[in-house]
């Protein structure tokens, strides 16, 4: 299993195109703060970043590279390894080139411009939602052998959590605004990696103020050490629950 990490590490280094990403979220990164006054407005323009840059790369990246792979996966099939072992291989070789992307192009400005709680939550945040769309670009891969289709149930996915979702819910709201909803929110909310990643970081950015009765709601909840457990939780589940789909479909599935 560590030989075909490695040897996912080494081809996915070899396109370069990590690299770019990483270098993309460092520039990104250090102009935040240097054409900010103060770290917490930094933080916010890189919280956007995380919230809309990262997802979209890590789930179009893997999506395609999976599908390049094709025929290094069938090579790997036809040798007498497990499935289970090559699918959780290719997830830790794909998650390990992206986290390290992150961690050094964001990370570095954040540790040294934000060194506090708020600098490793984001850090924790932006790894967790790489993984998530990591697993989600998994289990859209293995629904279709369709490139094209792949690619574009992908950019649907990530269109639906990172600008339909916040729609659906503004929309919820307007209807029902003469209803007590702001508790039922907080369990719509679960239904959104991005949507609990923003909320877990404005909260430690403290401008939930700014959102009013239901940013109250919000900060009660899951302003708490219980709160950021079920929060973590709950993206731990949607990393989990995704790959462990494609991982049972690329077991039985016929390639």
């Amino acid at each position: 299993m560590n030989r075909i990490v490695k040897l996912v590490l080494i081809d996915i280094f070899k396109n370069k195109i990590v690299l770019a990403f990483m270098l993309i979220l460092a520039l990104l990164s250090w102009s935040s703060f240097a054409l900010e006054d103060n770290a917490a407005k930094g933080m916010l323009t890189i919280l956007n970043v995380i919230l809309f840059t990262v997802p979209l790369v890590s789930i179009l990246f893997t999506t395609i590279y999976l599908y390049n792979s094709s025929e290094f996966i069938e090579l790997l099939l036809s040798q007498p390894i497990q499935r289970s072992k090559i699918w959780k291989s290719l997830f830790a070789g794909v998650s390990l080139s992206l986290l390290g992307a992150f961690l050094i192009g964001s990370g570095i400005p954040l540790l040294i411009h934000a060194p506090g709680a708020m600098g490793l939550m984001m850090l924790l945040v932006g790894s967790l939602i790489t993984l998530v769309f990591v697993a989600l670009a998994f289990l859209s891969t293995i629904l279709t052998r369709d490139k094209a289709r792949g690619i574009g149930l992908a950019i649907m996915i990530w269109l639906f959590f990172a600008l339909l979702f916040d729609g659906i819910v503004l929309f919820l709201l307007f209807q029902f605004s003469d209803y007590p909803i702001e508790k039922i929110m907080i369990g719509i909310t679960a239904l959104s990696p991005i949507d609990l990643a923003r909320i877990q970081m404005l909260l430690h950015l403290d401008v939930s103020a700014m959102m009013g009765y239901t940013g109250a709601v919000f900060k009660e909840f899951f302003g708490n050490v219980q709160g950021l457990l079920i929060s973590l939780l709950l993206l731990a589940l949607w990393i989990i629950i995704p790959f462990w789909i494609s991982l049972k479909r690329f077991i039985r599935k016929d390639l």
